[in-house]
């Protein structure tokens, strides 16, 4: 099984990000991080790193309804979306699949959730 479900779009990097973020909140996710990993590691290491932007997306009433069934759920809360630039004009954004992750938790409450989380992630990659 795959643990994640991705798209490669035509576009600018920047512009993406944007579209990402709309489809996002669009499904009910809000922003909860937002690492840059190409500035992070120039500045920690000082190494050059194509553009990779990792969003730690949020759905609050769907974290909550997981939170109710696990309480250790917590330790795989956000749901990671990156978006990297494969070449120039060409971008690819993947998103975790919460139920793949889920996986090892044994939890049929928390299984109902992760496949509504599963189903907005995977509306937001395939429109874009």
């Amino acid at each position: 099984m795959e643990y994640y479900f991705s798209k490669t779009v035509d576009g600018e990097f920047d512009e993406v990000i944007i579209k990402v973020k709309e489809g996002l909140k669009k499904e009910g996710f809000g922003i909860l991080t937002e690492i840059d990993v190409k500035k992070a590691l120039k500045e920690k290491l000082d190494v050059e790193f194509k553009k990779y932007r990792i969003l730690g997306a949020c759905n609050p009433p769907l974290a909550y309804k997981a939170l109710l069934s696990e309480d250790k759920i917590g330790t795989m809360l956000p749901c990671n979306v990156v978006v990297q630039e494969l070449s120039s004009g060409v971008v690819e954004v993947a998103a975790v699949d919460p139920v793949a992750s889920m996986l090892a938790v044994e939890n049929p409450n928390l299984s109902e959730v992760a496949m509504q989380v599963r189903e907005k992630l995977k509306k937001v990659v395939e429109e874009l």
